[in-house]
């Protein structure tokens, strides 16, 4: 019985996925499915503004690594949805404002932690390099550690992104949309069909955010051709050809 009970949802989610009528209006799967991109966008934007700047000069300055462990531990220790219902009860209100800024709180420690390390694994011999052609502080930064940090902070981003369209389903919680909305909605009909429709339409958007992402950072990752292959030294000859160019 259990396993012809499974089969029947299953099958209920797939013909609620095939119904036209579920795929039309603001209440349909495309509009949802932009819903719900628009809010992880923004979300991962907003922690990026703060926690970039901030690993980049962290990293640069080779200060306040226990700050970064830090910030990053509690972050990761504060359940998103009691920040979210916290925002959505104060001063915020309800709706997508509340969602995005805590997916950004969410997002943030990725983000925070591979640009820090990013910027930490850079070779030290090509940093003084910089430094010993008299390349400004600024100038070392942007032109020779950010450069070879962009593939670890690409992973950051990569994995925050991921992470907030998996969880942004929570909108749907404090009168936000997205595709939590199917979710919610399924759970308040006591539609099982529909319910396992909308976790696989997130499940799906999910792997095509991380498919679409490892496809940039692996653009962005030098020493690697289109087959994958590592070009050993790459990396360290591009990153010499810049110092020696500036």
């Amino acid at each position: 019985m259990d396993e012809a009970a499974h089969v029947s949802r299953f099958h209920d989610a797939y013909i609620w996925l095939n119904d036209p009528l579920n795929w039309q209006g603001r209440q349909g799967v495309p509009y949802l499915t932009w819903e719900h991109l628009y809010i992880s966008v923004l979300a991962v934007m907003l922690a990026a503004v703060f926690a970039v700047p901030l690993g980049l000069f962290l990293g640069h300055t080779g200060r306040g690594g226990g700050i970064s462990v830090l910030v990053t531990n509690v972050s990761r220790t504060i359940p998103t949805l009691a920040l979210l219902t916290v925002f959505a009860a104060t001063t915020i209100g309800f709706g997508n404002r509340a969602t995005i800024i805590a997916l950004a709180v969410f997002a943030a420690p990725p983000l925070l932690t591979n640009t820090y390390v990013g910027m930490r694994g850079v070779d030290a011999d090509i940093v003084e390099a910089a430094r010993g052609m008299g390349m400004s502080e600024r100038s070392v930064l942007l032109r020779v550690e950010l450069p070879l940090a962009v593939p670890l902070i690409a992973a950051g981003v990569r994995t925050a992104a991921v992470q907030v369209v998996a969880t942004a389903t929570l909108a749907a919680l404090v009168g936000g949309g997205g595709l939590g909305t199917i979710i919610n909605t399924g759970f308040g009909q006591q539609d099982q069909g529909q319910i396992i429709a909308g976790g696989i339409l997130v499940a799906a958007l999910a792997l095509i955010v991380e498919a679409v992402l490892g496809f940039v950072q692996r653009l962005v990752t030098p020493g690697r051709s289109w087959k994958g292959r590592h070009d050993t030294g790459v990396r360290s000859t591009e990153a010499a050809d810049a110092v020696t160019v500036s």
